[in-house]
């Protein structure tokens, strides 16, 4: 393992260069690894498995998603299976399925759970809140996690770059001796730049936080407030729009991710650097008392109760379908969707698509 110095604190992380693909595919030579849901990390871990050169076969009942599949190349009865036939192949069970497909499938999933098998998570949701999920794996198997800190659009995107997503590793419960080199195998064959080490609870913990903060709640509201403080000043909306989002996602964010947050400072004007000193204190004492209700909120399973009770309704994926229409077409988003269409590099692509 390597040891990193992050801001005065150092940690070992796993890199392609101590455990590369070769060693990867020589711990899992004689494995196989059933992939329990064709969603959203599914597909992306299924085809970076394939491509790195691993026996892979996919495990997923018959709707859009099994279209999908056969579409990527997965054959019916060759490497594509029902849930059951792939969990009974598989001598590594990757259960991918969202928390609450998890729970569902829970009871077909477990019979499979043989002395010996691997079960592979990606999220720690379902072992971390066992006593809501019901979620308890037997003894006598090994139960680790990978979990790419990114979307599964994200992890094949990046490897079809050559490139990498950030992914934690985790051991829940090791009855071979074998289950760290796994998920590190594992992490490596789905396209992980480097790994650090974690568990399940942490994993879980900093997820739930994640999403509802800085990745996704938060930066959401934070866009729209900007937005409507713009616009009811009497600002356009493709100049609210542009130096709300635009602006950050198009130009300064890339600089954050390829130098960090110092460098993208030094390179913007000395009017736009004081006044993000000045301002971040006070959005940091405006937000703190925000993430910590958010993390409590994790900590004492509220969030995860939500989630289940939520997403486990009927008629949830209608009701969230209808959630997301209210939000696509708000008038911030469908601004949204015209600036992308007048971008350059959009324009030239419908052009090369008509021509």
């Amino acid at each position: 393992m390597a040891k990193i110095n992050f801001g005065g604190t150092v940690e070992e992380v796993v890199t392609r260069e101590e455990f590369p693909m070769d060693k990867a595919l020589d711990v899992l030579r004689s494995e196989t690894i059933a992939i329990i849901g064709y969603g959203v990390q599914g597909p992306a871990q299924a085809l970076n498995l394939r491509d790195n050169g691993f026996n892979v076969i996919i495990g997923q009942r018959k709707c859009k998603t099994y279209n999908k599949a056969v579409e990527h190349g997965w054959i019916p009865g060759e490497t594509l299976f029902d849930i059951e036939e792939a969990a009974s192949r598989g001598t590594i069970i990757q259960f991918l399925l969202s928390d609450a497909g998890q729970i569902a499938a829970w009871p077909t999933i477990k019979p499979f759970l043989t002395k010996g098998k691997t079960l592979y998570f990606s999220h720690g949701f379902g072992i971390t809140f066992k006593e809501q999920t019901g979620i308890i794996p037997p003894a006598d198997v090994d139960v680790v996690l990978a979990a790419p800190k990114g979307s599964g659009t994200s992890v094949r995107r990046l490897f079809l770059q050559g490139k990498g997503i950030n992914s934690s590793y985790a051991i829940f419960q090791d009855a071979t001796g074998k289950a760290k080199e796994k998920a590190i195998a594992l992490g490596i064959g789905v396209g992980s730049g480097y790994l650090f080490e974690t568990d399940f609870k942490k994993e879980v913990y900093s997820d739930l936080s994640g999403e509802r903060g800085t990745l996704m709640g938060a930066i959401a509201g934070i866009f729209e407030a900007q937005y409507e403080v713009l616009r009811s000043k009497g600002h356009s909306p493709s100049e609210a729009f542009n130096e709300t989002v635009e602006e950050l996602t198009q130009s300064l964010m890339p600089l954050v991710a390829e130098n960090g947050m110092d460098w993208m400072y030094a390179n913007c004007s000395t009017t736009a650097q004081r006044g993000a000193l000045d301002w971040k204190k006070k959005f940091k004492a405006a937000t703190l008392p925000v993430f910590k209700e958010l993390y409590e909120s994790v900590a004492t399973g509220k969030e995860a109760q939500r989630t289940i009770e939520t997403c486990s309704k009927p008629d949830y994926r209608e009701k969230l379908a209808e959630e997301l229409k209210e939000l696509r077409e708000s008038e911030l988003w469908q601004a949204g969707a015209a600036v992308r269409a007048l971008r350059p590099e959009k324009q030239q692509v419908e052009a090369s698509m008509i021509n």
